[in-house]
């Protein structure tokens, strides 16, 4: 998995490219990124299917603050990014949520 964070300078915002790679995605059909800066909507940041089976989005985010997030595979299993800049704590036992620090 990785991150790529472009920070733009005609405005305060920055893009941030995800990747996951076919075996991080461990034979998903559909993959999305789910966070609180799309409210937690599993169809507001589908990403990509590549030929090679990894799968890819951009998305343009504030800088200034700090974003939760995780990956959703196939609408039933949750991972996380390995690269992300931290974890943060939720209110779930069992996980914690992928973050983005801009």
């Amino acid at each position: 998995m990785s991150i790529k964070k472009q920070f733009l300078k005609t405005k305060a915002s920055a893009k941030i490219s995800f990747k996951v790679s076919k075996a991080q995605a461990d034979n998903a059909t559909q993959l999305a990124i789910v966070g609180d800066f799309n409210e937690w909507n599993p169809k507001a940041d589908v990403m990509k299917a590549l030929k090679d089976g990894s799968f890819s989005h951009s998305i343009e985010l504030p800088v200034g603050a700090n974003y939760e997030f995780r990956y959703l595979a196939d609408n039933s299993r949750w991972f996380n990014e390995e690269e992300a800049d931290t974890l943060a704590e939720t209110s779930f036992v069992d996980a914690k949520n992928s973050v983005i620090v801009l």
